[in-house]
């Protein structure tokens, strides 16, 4: 084999690089991007893909925010589930989120337990954030050392007690910790005293769900957020933002120089509250999915830039705790699966809205890993991994839960059509089979 050959060419009229969409082809060596040339170069491979007129190239794309809930709730997901769910949703490096597994990943040796378990199921790489909880301020520093991409905490109740909140005043103490070895602190940003005096969530009404998780509650935690990281000069980052009220706080704290990142979910961006049945218990997570104004405001929060990306917050459960019987929103699990769909779900409403699939693809792929600091992950470029999805943008499907790979079947997307499909995926230059595990457990690069 000469230097001139590879381990497999790609080639295709549509490919998403950093300049664009163009016909070129990529060549890829020991899982690298080691060539990105026109089309026509005609360069040898060992594996030649010639792609369709109806397919594009896209980097695989990098979902910073997802429960894989293993080990102790795998009931609820798994690792051999979610990963093959997410490479065949076109998502190449997933990070878990350290609840709601059994343990949290709160301690090195929580942490270990979980790597010992996901080894040889990925079928996706596979990183970790840790977790800041009350009473934990000495553990940070060595899960720090250990490779995590950085801490979450809630300024609420989790929903687990396993995985107590921090008051305001102690996550300002662990944000001050992790600024001093560059971590960051990412934020499930209600506030309980809000929420302890809005209306209860009891009884089958969508409404009144949406009345006992205020926006006013995301907007004051994300004024404490905004705060405690000025004063630290720490790195924080608002999870799942469903309010729009928040983004002139979230626009000035970045414009004051605060290091501040913030992410929106497809459920925020393609659902609202006035389409949601009473009942429909697969719709709820927390905070809320809102008014429909209130969606248009987050999808122009993303244009400007005062949101940086989108990540799934896939947070599967078993079907009954989701209360499908009786549809109490405060008895049901809060939490929507779509690891698998995410793309299709973000294509659909932004081609309507004029936005390319260049944009989408950066939200989705390219911005997630800038947060991470993965730098070889989330573009089609020379020296990144070759993670790649094909993506067919103008083919059509209808939602069928019980086609998805998430091990419990409900979405509150069943029966949607949507534009997009994933025709296949590459994790280092293989294409996923979804029977042999390729995924790697990975870590911060600077470890």
């Amino acid at each position: 084999m000469t230097d001139e050959t590879f381990d497999l060419v790609i080639r295709g009229q549509h490919v998403l690089t950093p300049d664009g969409i163009a016909p070129r082809e990529v060549g890829v060596r020991a899982g690298k991007i080691v060539a990105i040339e026109p089309l026509g170069h005609g360069r040898a491979g060992t594996e030649i893909v010639e792609l369709s007129d109806d397919e594009t190239l896209i980097p695989g794309l990098v979902d910073t925010h997802v429960h894989v809930n293993e080990p102790g709730r795998t009931e609820w997901e798994g690792f051999a589930s979610a990963t093959r769910a997410a490479a065949a949703g076109g998502v190449t490096t997933i990070i878990d989120m350290p609840l709601n597994s059994i343990p949290p990943t709160t301690t090195v040796e929580a942490l270990k337990l979980k790597r010992e378990v996901a080894a040889d199921q990925a079928f996706v790489d596979v990183g970790f954030w840790g977790g800041a909880i009350p009473g934990n301020k000495a553990d940070l520093k060595p899960l720090h050392a250990e490779g995590v991409f950085g801490f979450k905490c809630f300024l609420l109740h989790s929903g687990v007690d396993e995985f107590p909140q921090l008051g305001a005043d102690e996550m300002e103490e662990d944000m001050a910790e992790l600024n001093a070895f560059d971590s960051v602190m990412i934020v499930h940003a209600e506030d309980p005293h809000t929420i302890d005096q809005a209306p209860g969530a009891e009884g089958t009404s969508y409404s009144g769900f949406l009345a006992s998780r205020p926006r006013a509650a995301e907007n004051r935690a994300i004024t404490e957020v905004i705060e405690r990281a000025r004063r630290t000069g720490a790195r924080a980052h608002i999870l799942h933002l469903s309010s729009s009220d928040a983004l002139p706080l979230i626009a000035a704290a970045k414009r004051d120089g605060v290091r501040l990142t913030v992410e929106t979910c497809p459920h925020y961006l393609t659902l609202t509250a006035e389409e949601i049945p009473d009942g429909a218990t697969a719709f709820k997570c927390c905070p809320p999915i809102r008014e429909a104004s209130n969606r248009e405001r987050l999808w122009d929060g993303l244009l400007d830039g005062t949101i940086d990306f989108i990540a799934s917050d896939h947070s599967p459960s078993t079907l009954d705790l989701k209360d499908l019987e009786h549809g109490d929103f405060a008895v049901a699990w809060g939490g929507v699966s779509s690891l698998q769909l995410g793309l299709s779900l973000i294509w659909t409403e932004a081609r309507q809205r004029g936005i390319r699939l260049e944009q989408v693809v950066s939200w989705m792929a390219a911005k997630p890993a800038e947060l991470v600091r993965l730098r070889d992950k989330g573009q089609i470029a020379a020296g990144h991994d070759a993670d790649f999805a094909v993506f067919a943008p103008d083919e059509r499907f209808v939602v069928d839960a019980s086609k998805l790979k998430h091990k419990n079947h409900l979405t509150p997307y069943q029966g949607r059509e949507l534009s997009g499909v994933i025709r296949r995926t590459y994790l280092r230059g293989n294409a996923v089979d979804f029977s042999i595990p390729r995924g790697r457990l990975i870590r911060r690069p600077d470890v």
